[in-house]
């Protein structure tokens, strides 16, 4: 049943806190700042007293209500925890103390997460466009609703009980999250360890495919050039394209022929981050005349002997991943590979109708696969929207 709660001006529960902090040089001094939409207080960074010299800082206590002046309107706004106490803020946070014989902190944490309170927040700003900033009393003169103190302490248990239970529902959806995306490539290591696989002739790969790394950037031309479209590392992403951002680089035209992609080449990226070794896609002439940079492999497979979607498939598979893991030069956090080590990669050679039987299965639970993830996108959608909608019940006396 919905109750009805009395309010009071927010001017009659906070109270404006300023204690300037003088820095010392040597000294060491947290700074905070708000993260907006009611994601939390947080460290910004540790600066020296003497960075600080002549300017002005303010000291944050633990409980206490900040909100960024410009950002309030944005929910930029929280509590300070307690392993804050003692932090500092510019004065583009002002602090307020709480009325805690008539306001319960947690009570207002939970109400300042409110899309309600954000609107306070906006009511209570002013300012042209690009300057508008949360004004003081203005925002102290605006109403909150605010029951007695028992009821303040319910309704806060009430929501922390149902905020832990959503806690748990999204914990066991990240992991089912995790197991689906953990099994085509599990099952792809079950194809490519099978007995069925390893009975097939193995060759090096390049027995049955040509291997070209693109062009220098930066190099001096003598002749006649063109500027083609080139893909970069970025480009090419694992088991797909990024193109949303595609630059040109300009070679000379008696290469064009020497670099250009064709249809159904494997591009594989040379290196980067250590788990992301063997990290590629097969081109279909998403870009007329475009030609690759130095940094990555081009594959291009004898296709009456070797399925470049099938040699991709096997490259990112575990096992494909493994090899190149084992066989790059490795430096902290990065690894590469070089064409020696490609053009070693071992191939397994089923026959094609066999190679399209595999690409057919893997196809067909990835479908499913993708399924299972566009499901679970609209659950944590779902889950994301439930805390709001229990919030906004709750402060409207309907929880």
């Amino acid at each position: 049943m919905k109750k009805t709660w009395p309010r009071v001006r927010l001017g009659e529960v906070l109270q404006r806190y300023e204690e300037i902090v003088i820095p010392t040089p040597g000294t060491q001094y947290r700074e905070l700042t708000v993260r907006l939409w009611g994601r939390g207080v947080i460290e910004r960074g540790r600066l020296d007293g003497a960075s600080l010299a002549g300017s002005r800082r303010y000291l944050a206590r633990a409980g206490q209500f900040i909100a960024s002046r410009i950002d309030a309107r944005n929910g930029a706004m929280g509590i300070v925890p307690d392993e804050l106490d003692g932090a500092l803020v510019t004065n583009d946070f002002p602090l307020f103390n709480l009325r805690t014989d008539r306001l319960v902190p947690a009570y207002f944490e939970w109400l300042s997460r409110t899309q309600g309170f954000v609107e306070l927040c906006q009511r209570g700003s002013e300012g042209s466009t690009n300057r508008v900033r949360l004004k003081e009393d203005r925002f102290l003169a605006l109403d909150i609703p605010l029951p007695p103190l028992a009821e303040q302490h319910r309704v806060v248990a009430r929501i922390e009980e149902l905020a832990a239970r959503l806690e748990e529902v999204r914990t066991l959806h990240h992991q089912a999250t995790e197991e689906v995306e953990a099994l085509a490539p599990s099952h792809a290591n079950f194809i490519f360890t099978s007995d069925d696989i390893l009975r097939w002739p193995t060759c090096s790969l390049e027995e049955v495919a040509e291997i070209r790394s693109g062009v220098t950037l930066g190099r001096r031309l003598y002749g006649r050039t063109i500027r083609l479209p080139y893909l970069r590392v970025a480009n090419v992403q694992d088991g797909h394209l990024d193109l949303s951002k595609i630059k040109e680089v300009e070679i000379l035209q008696s290469e064009v022929e020497k670099w250009r992609l064709l249809s159904s080449d494997l591009l594989l990226t040379e290196g980067g981050d250590w788990d992301k070794l063997g990290r590629g896609t097969v081109w279909h002439n998403e870009i007329t005349n475009c030609i690759h940079q130095n940094h990555i492999f081009r594959v291009r497979t004898r296709e009456d002997t070797l399925i470049p979607e099938f040699l991709a498939a096997l490259i990112g598979s575990p096992v494909g991943k493994s090899y190149f893991q084992a066989a790059s030069k490795q430096t902290t956090n990065l690894a590469s590979i070089n064409q020696r080590q490609l053009r070693a990669f071992p191939v397994f050679q089923p026959p094609i109708a066999e190679q399209h039987r595999i690409l057919s299965e893997l196809d067909g639970l990835q479908a499913k696969v993708d399924e299972l993830k566009r499901l679970q996108g609209e659950t944590a959608a779902e889950l994301a929207a439930l805390l709001p909608a229990v919030l906004d019940r709750a402060f409207k006396g309907q929880l």
